[in-house]
């Protein structure tokens, strides 16, 4: 990895640790507020935590990081030697993350080049591993940014919830709740667009919206080297039966990883859920 860039992300990208740490990339956390406690997400409450709290009805909520943990971030990257910084965060459109990044920024020692990957999960770890790669490759501060971007906007999430509730309560339904009337009839298969979740199709029976998603991968994937994730939450034996299927039926698929999704993305999809990221295959980062 380059150490003239830095690169910096926040922890609903849900790379693993080891692959971060190896990579160089920092990673935030966000925060999940249970009651009058505010936790780390992933590392101070865990998905288990979450479904608890959940199933208890107890206050439950998300936050942003405050600015000043991206300042000590980027400052600590300048210490190192890096002559600039790349943050890759979870869409504007559905948290404030990306909004305390550019705050940090102005204030930075170093040029810090923030970057809206207007997604999350691996459709925020995609877009960090391709800066990762043109980062190892020597690029410009510019030219890993314009490597994440691109990756972002090649990429598609597409995911299955079993029920609006935990969307709805989390607030961040937004044209999904066009659903809501009819959610106890359905099952909603939703993507993200425009930096937002939105709802795709209502599918009467769980049965047929995995099978829908499915053949959605499918259709994403087309005939060029793929690299796929499968998400799910409290949800292995489906995520790995789609996998399988996803591997069968996909021939180009370059590498594919199922991913566990974390406390805050837990928080407002509730269990249950099961997504599929599909993106361009990514180069290997360089050899160190």
């Amino acid at each position: 990895m380059s150490q003239q860039v830095a690169l910096v992300t926040d922890s609903t990208a849900y790379l693993e640790p080891a692959e971060a740490d190896r990579l160089g990339i920092v990673v935030i956390p966000l925060q999940v507020v249970v009651g009058d406690r505010t936790l780390d997400d992933g590392t101070q409450i865990d998905t288990a935590g979450v479904a608890t709290a959940l199933k208890e009805w107890a206050p439950v909520s998300t936050s942003r990081p405050a600015p000043q943990r991206f300042a000590e971030a980027y400052e600590e990257a300048a210490s190192r030697g890096a002559t600039g910084v790349v943050s890759v965060h979870l869409s504007g459109m559905l948290s404030g993350t990306v909004e305390s990044a550019r705050l940090a920024a102005r204030e930075a020692s170093i040029p810090v080049e923030v970057v809206d990957s207007r997604s999350l999960a691996m459709g925020l770890g995609f877009p960090v591993l391709a800066a990762a790669a043109a980062a190892s490759r020597g690029a410009s501060r510019t030219e890993i940014a314009t490597a994440a971007t691109a990756c972002a906007q090649a990429t598609h999430s597409y995911f299955y919830v079993d029920t609006l509730e935990y969307l709805r309560r989390g607030g961040r339904i937004g044209a999904a709740a066009s659903l809501l009337g009819s959610a106890l009839a359905i099952k909603p298969l939703l993507h993200i667009t425009d930096g937002t979740i939105a709802p795709l199709e209502k599918v009467r029976t769980s049965a047929r919206a995995l099978a829908r998603l499915e053949d959605l991968a499918i259709r994403a994937a087309g005939t060029h080297p793929v690299d796929i994730a499968v998400h799910h939450l409290s949800a292995s034996p489906r995520a790995h039966t789609l996998a399988d299927h996803l591997t069968t039926r996909i021939p180009t698929v370059s590498t594919l990883r199922i991913v566990e999704v974390g406390p805050v993305l837990g928080v407002h999809a509730g269990p249950g859920l099961l997504g599929v990221t599909l993106t361009p295959a990514l180069p290997p980062p360089a050899s160190a």
